[in-house]
């Protein structure tokens, strides 16, 4: 009878003192199958989660652009208006002293004083609300006091108005307080 080829290996291993298990040739790729897979789902997994930190990292890294962007935009917003303000607040002083101004002078101040205030307002700036208000030092630079038991505490007098932009303070107001 024909030996097969497993057989005859290992009656020739026996022979010189070498055991070889006998494993049928499907069962050994199997083996090797199930190794591979096992590799491959190690691999998946290692990536996945590189994948996952990578997003997490590159979402946080546009979040945070976002917001420095705004920032800057609202610093050169606040540092603008800033310097602009002297301007508004000549064009304040000329409406109140421009009783011997003739009407077109006038009205073209008026003209240019809305077109300033409007403006503020499209950027969200907006002026601190300060007359007959409790002091706040957040919002307000007192310069002067005066004796009133009647209003202790708040601003009777504003002598240069305070802006303000998103929650943050363009410029103080100054102002009188009561005390």
């Amino acid at each position: 009878m024909a030996k097969s080829k497993n057989e005859s290996k290992n009656a020739k291993n026996e022979d010189k003192g070498v055991e070889i298990p006998d494993i049928s040739p499907g069962q050994e790729v199997k083996e090797q199958t199930e190794e591979c897979t096992v590799d491959l789902d190690k691999q998946n997994q290692e990536l996945t989660e590189c994948y996952k930190r990578l997003a997490a990292e590159y979402d946080n890294y546009r979040k945070r652009t976002i917001k420095e962007k705004e920032d800057i935009y609202d610093t050169c917003v606040i540092d603008i208006t800033e310097k602009f303000l002297p301007v508004l607040d000549n064009l304040d002083l000329a409406l109140a002293n421009a009783k011997d101004a003739k009407d077109e002078v006038l009205k073209g101040i008026l003209m240019i004083h809305k077109q300033f205030l409007d403006t503020l307002r499209k950027l969200d700036v907006k002026e601190i609300d300060c007359l007959d208000q409790q002091f706040d030092p957040n919002l307000h630079d007192a310069v002067m006091t005066v004796d009133d038991d009647e209003k202790s505490g708040s601003v009777v007098e504003v002598f240069k108005k305070g802006y303000i932009y998103k929650e943050r303070v363009v410029r103080h107001s100054m102002v009188k307080v009561a005390k």
